[in-house]
C-alpha cells in the first residue's frame, strides 16, 4: 500500500509539472533572447554563489578534491555559460540561404526553433556537470526543462534539487528525484518530450531510446566505451606518463572519456611503466589511501565489480582497497588478454591495463575489439602516427599529447559513434541540439512567373532551360 501510494504521488507530480510546463512553453515566454540571456546569467550567479554548497556535495558523495571538483564540474560550466552568452544572439538570427535560380526573386531562410519540453537524464561520475552543462544549451535553445539527476550520487541530486527549486519556477525548470528506474519510466513511457538527453551507461541509453521511440521522441544519447591510449615509440615518456596518470586517476578513474586502456609500443613499454609508476607516486604519495587529492568509488556494487578486475593479468602497480572507505588504490596491470573480463566492459575506476604492440595492424586490432570509443587518446611526436589512427580509428572524440581536455572547448563538439552516443553538444552544437531548424522560403509579391501556371503550352521546353 506504502509502495502504491508512493507510485501515484510520482504520477501525479509528473503530470502537474508536464502540464505547466506545456503550458509556459506555449505562452512564449521562452522564446525572447533577453528571456534566455536572463536566464544564463542567474544560473551563472548561482553556481557562484553556491559553489561552497557544490564542493561539499561532491565530497560527500566521491570525497572528491575541490581542486578536481573545481576543475571538471564547475569550472568548465563558466567557461560554457560564457562562450553561450556571448554567441547566442548570432545562434538565434535566422540565416539566409541560397535559392535556385527557377524560385527567384523569392528568398531562403533558416530559423532555430526552440523544440518545447525537454528531459535531461544525468549519470553519477560527474553528477553537477552532467546535468548542468546540457541544461545551458537546452535554455539557450529556449525550452522548458525536466531534470532527473542521479540518486546513486544522493548528495549532489539534492543539491541540484535545491538550487533549482529555490531559484526556477517549476513550469520553467523542475527537478525530479527517485529511482532512476521507476522515475524514467513513468516520464518516457506516459509523457511525449520534444527531446529526450541522456548521459549515462550504454545498457540504460538503449532502454531510454527504446521507450523513448514510443513517442517519436527525438534522444541525444551520450554513452561510452573503451577508450584506447596510444603510447608510440617516438613518445616523449616524461610528458605522456603524466598526462596518462592525470587522465585516468581524476575522479578515481569514474570518467566517461578516461583512458580506459594502454596499448604501449614494446621499445618503450617498460621505461613507461617505470615513469608511469614514479608519476603516480609523486601525485599521491606513498599510500594514496592517505592523500587528500584522491577520491573514492561512488557506490558498493561499483566497488564489489571493480575488485573483480584485480584477478586479471600480473598487478604492476597498486591493487590495495578498502571496502569500508571504497578505496582502490591507482593500479596498473600487465599482461592482460583480450578474453579477460577488465577488456570487456568500460572499467570506469582506477585500474589500467596495459598491452604492448609491435605494429598499427596489433593496434587497430586492439581496438576492433571494443569499437566506437568515446575517446581516442595518442602521444607521439610524429604528426604522421598521430593522423594515421585520427584517419583509421572511429571515435568521438579525442588528444594528441593530451588526455581529457577536448571536453572542456566550448567550439569543440563532444558525442560518442556508434554504441559510445548518438549527437553531440557543447557551444553551438548544443544550442542545435536543444533547437530545432525551420525552414521558410519568402516570395515577394511584386513579380510572378506565368510559367508555373496551366495551361502549360510551350512552357515545357523553358522548364528544361532553365532547371538545366
Amino acid at each position: 500500500m506504502v509502495k502504491e501510494a508512493v507510485q501515484s504521488d510520482v504520477k501525479s507530480e509528473m503530470k502537474r509539472i508536464y502540464q505547466k510546463q506545456q503550458a509556459f512553453f506555449a505562452s512564449g515566454a521562452t522564446r525572447p533572447y533577453a528571456f534566455r540571456k536572463e536566464q544564463l546569467k542567474k544560473l551563472h550567479a548561482l553556481i557562484k554563489a553556491w559553489e561552497p554548497r557544490i564542493l561539499e556535495a561532491l565530497k560527500q558523495d566521491f570525497r572528491k578534491p575541490e581542486f578536481e571538483t573545481y576543475g571538471t564540474e564547475i569550472g568548465p560550466l563558466y567557461t560554457e555559460i560564457k562562450h553561450t552568452l556571448a554567441h547566442l544572439r548570432s545562434w538565434m538570427k535566422p540565416v539566409q540561404v541560397k535559392t535556385p535560380l527557377p524560385f527567384l526573386p523569392s528568398s531562403s531562410w533558416t530559423y532555430a526553433d526552440p523544440l518545447g519540453i525537454t528531459l535531461i537524464i544525468s549519470p553519477w561520475n560527474y553528477p553537477f556537470l552532467l546535468m548542468i552543462h546540457p541544461l545551458v544549451s537546452a535554455i539557450a535553445g529556449g525550452n522548458t526543462m525536466v531534470l532527473k539527476p542521479s540518486e546513486i550520487a544522493p548528495h549532489t541530486a539534492q543539491l541540484i534539487a535545491d538550487l533549482i527549486e529555490e531559484n526556477f519556477d517549476e513550469e520553467y525548470i523542475a527537478v525530479v528525484m527517485g529511482d532512476g528506474l521507476e522515475i524514467g519510466n513513468e516520464l518516457l513511457t506516459h509523457y511525449h518530450f520534444d527531446h529526450v538527453f541522456f548521459t549515462g551507461s550504454v545498457p540504460v541509453g538503449k532502454k531510454i531510446m527504446e521507450m523513448a521511440s514510443k513517442h517519436l521522441s527525438p534522444v541525444t544519447l551520450e554513452l561510452g566505451g573503451k577508450s584506447p591510449c596510444i603510447i608510440e615509440a617516438d613518445v616523449n615518456i616524461s610528458f605522456a606518463a603524466k598526462k596518462v596518470a592525470w587522465g585516468k586517476f581524476v575522479n578515481a578513474g569514474q570518467t566517461c572519456v578516461a583512458p580506459d586502456y594502454l596499448l604501449v609500443h614494446s621499445s618503450v613499454k617498460d621505461k613507461f611503466i617505470q615513469e608511469l609508476k614514479s608519476v603516480i607516486q609523486k601525485m599521491y604519495g606513498d599510500d594514496p589511501k592517505l592523500s587528500p587529492d584522491y577520491a573514492r568509488v561512488i557506490s558498493d556494487k561499483r566497488f564489489n565489480t571493480l575488485i573483480t578486475y584485480l584477478d586479471n593479468g600480473k598487478i604492476v602497480l597498486g591493487g590495495q582497497v578498502d571496502a569500508t572507505e571504497r578505496y582502490i588504490a591507482p593500479t596498473l596491470i600487465d599482461d592482460v588478454k583480450a578474453e579477460d573480463a577488465i577488456m570487456q566492459d568500460e572499467i570506469f575506476g582506477p585500474i589500467l591495463p596495459i598491452i604492448s604492440y609491435e605494429n598499427r595492424e596489433e593496434v587497430l586490432s586492439w581496438i576492433s575489439k571494443s569499437p566506437f570509443p568515446l575517446s581516442l587518446y595518442v602521444f607521439s611526436s610524429d604528426k604522421k602516427n598521430a593522423d594515421y589512427y585520427i584517419d583509421n580509428v572511429r571515435f568521438g572524440g579525442g588528444c594528441v599529447n593530451n588526455t581529457l581536455i577536448h571536453l572542456g572547448n566550448p567550439d569543440l563538439p563532444f558525442g560518442g559513434v556508434g554504441t559510445s552516443g548518438i549527437g553531440q553538444y557543447h557551444g553551438e552544437l548544443g544550442f542545435r541540439a536543444f533547437s530545432r531548424t525551420k525552414s521558410v522560403l519568402k516570395s515577394p509579391t511584386w513579380f510572378d512567373v506565368p510559367l508555373w501556371y496551366a495551361p502549360y503550352k510551350d512552357h515545357l521546353k523553358w522548364i528544361k532551360k532553365i532547371f538545366r
